[in-house]
């Protein structure tokens, strides 16, 4: 890219791993928080810091954040709270704002639950069939940032995600009669979210629908028992069916950017 400044709305988990690693490649990276308090974490790692606000009722941002060759929009709706319902309209007045400053390229990191389970193999060619309130936000926000003129929007479908603070060995440690032990994890490492991003990135390879999830699909009860016991947890049980299922393949992943999985999920 001949402009190498590249703008991350949403320096969380995802954000802060992706920013450290343009960083070492020599990116100017901007970052925003919502919080001033976060701030200074952001210029202590090199990032630019920008307080960065489009919730209904503060809207706040500096217009030289928008002042990049790349944004990548990382802000997924909280589950648990109401803010699903308002997603649309915080992803439509960022649109405006990236239309307004010229930005020309859009990563939105979205997820596989707009696939929802249907009992089928996905790809990027099935349609859409979000069953969670937050799997139809996010879908709504894709549909209109695609549908939108002025920039290229790419956008990126991570699946389950684990790595550093989210190890898959504590999510069910312990616990007894889980359902649907049967159906197939759909998960993706901290490691490849971002190493496929800079893939994208690297190529230019923008304009596509990306599902990023690792190839690997054992059972639930197979893979988190595993997990447990690595972590040195107790395992725990789950209950021998297989009820409502997905299995994510990435083929466009596959196909464009012959992208090669870092972590693999196949219990080595």
């Amino acid at each position: 890219m001949i402009n190498k400044e590249i703008s991350i709305l949403g320096c969380g988990w995802y954000g802060m791993a992706l920013a450290r690693l343009l960083l070492t490649d020599g990116y100017i990276v901007k970052g925003s928080s919502t919080t001033a308090e976060k701030l200074t974490g952001l210029q202590q790692t090199g990032i630019i810091p920008y307080l960065v606000n489009f919730q209904a009722e503060e809207e706040q941002f500096d217009p030289a954040f928008f002042r990049c060759s790349l944004l990548v929009i990382s802000i997924p709706p909280k589950r648990s709270t109401a803010e699903q319902y308002t997603f649309l309209s915080k992803i439509e007045r960022i649109i405006k704002a990236a239309f307004l400053y010229k930005v020309p390229e859009i990563i939105f990191i979205s997820s596989t639950s707009v696939y929802g389970d249907q009992n089928e193999e996905v790809n990027e060619e099935t349609i859409p069939l979000p069953e969670t309130d937050s799997g139809k936000a996010i879908l709504a926000a894709e549909l209109a940032l695609k549908s939108s003129h002025g920039f290229t929007t790419t956008i990126v479908r991570f699946a389950g995600l684990i790595g550093p603070a989210r190890e898959p060995g504590r999510f069910f440690a312990g616990k007894k009669d889980i359902p649907n032990g049967l159906a197939p994890i759909n998960l993706i490492h901290l490691e490849d979210c971002i190493g496929i991003t800079k893939k994208i990135i690297d190529e230019e390879a923008f304009g596509y629908t990306y599902n990023a999830c690792s190839p690997d699909h054992p059972s639930r009860a197979d893979f988190y028992s595993y997990a447990a016991q690595q972590s040195g947890l107790e395992k725990p049980q789950f209950k021998n069916e297989l009820l409502n299922w997905k299995c994510v393949n990435s083929k466009v992943l596959s196909e464009v950017l012959n992208y090669t999985f870092k972590v693999r999920l196949n219990l080595l």
